[in-house]
């Protein structure tokens, strides 16, 4: 996909006339491809609305996001769902599985939007659910129902993969074995993946490493030694 830059980032909303919120207040970072990027900030300081940004979900309302020389600011509505469904693939805190379908038709479906994607059951054989295609989310663990999300998430062959707070619902040790599962999926793909997260812990597996306090990038920096998932003490 390329390098991505965010030059003056801002979202205001107006939940009232005479009321504004910033949740994004001028935000500065570029990401070199490949990267494995952790956003680290508490509740409340503009993650979500920058990666909803990042994803096409969402428009800033004014600066800089482009993508390999792509405007993506700019993009109008029909561009934004060409990019959602093509480029981005997202891994959200609440797995958002279809609970009618099964596994495999869960990695199915967002395959069938994609224009390269990979195979359906070898994705879900890559993050170790080989064995459970057919169950559905009810019959799942909440660590399996997340790993079906990355496949998912994963089949489309994204250049961009976003992870909203992806252990956030998850035991210690659990949500371990999903860093270490899309550390692996980063390095084995040469994904460019940017997780956000208030689990400092995760910052030490970063490539990069943004810090964010109300709205704002208080620290972007290069980790020149990040740590193997296996290797932190969680």
């Amino acid at each position: 996909m390329g390098k991505i830059i965010i030059e003056h980032l801002h979202k205001t909303y107006h939940p009232g006339e005479e009321n504004e919120v910033r949740a994004l207040d001028d935000i500065n970072f570029t990401l070199e491809e490949g990267e494995f990027v952790v956003i680290l900030g508490p509740s409340g300081a503009g993650k979500s609305t920058l990666l909803n940004i990042m994803g096409g979900m969402d428009t800033p309302t004014s600066g800089v996001y482009e993508i390999a020389g792509r405007d993506v600011a700019g993009f109008k509505d029909k561009e934004l769902t060409l990019f959602r469904r093509k480029d981005v693939g997202f891994v959200f805190q609440f797995y958002n599985l279809i609970g009618n379908l099964n596994a495999l038709e869960n990695v199915e479906l967002a395959a069938s939007i994609a224009d390269a994607p990979f195979d359906a059951k070898e994705t879900l054989e890559k993050v170790g659910l080989g064995k459970r295609l057919g169950n559905y989310p009810s019959q799942l663990s909440g660590g399996e129902q997340q790993r079906t999300a990355i496949a998912r998430a994963l089949v489309k062959n994204p250049a961009l993969l976003l992870c909203d707070e992806p252990t956030g619902a998850l035991d210690s040790k659990t949500g371990a074995s999903i860093i270490e599962l899309l550390y692996g999926l980063s390095r084995d793909y040469k994904k460019t993946v940017v997780m956000v997260t208030h689990n400092a812990a995760i910052a030490q597996v970063g490539d990069r490493v943004i810090r964010i306090a109300d709205g704002k990038v208080l620290s972007n920096e290069l980790n020149p030694n990040p740590l193997k998932p296996s290797e932190v003490d969680w």
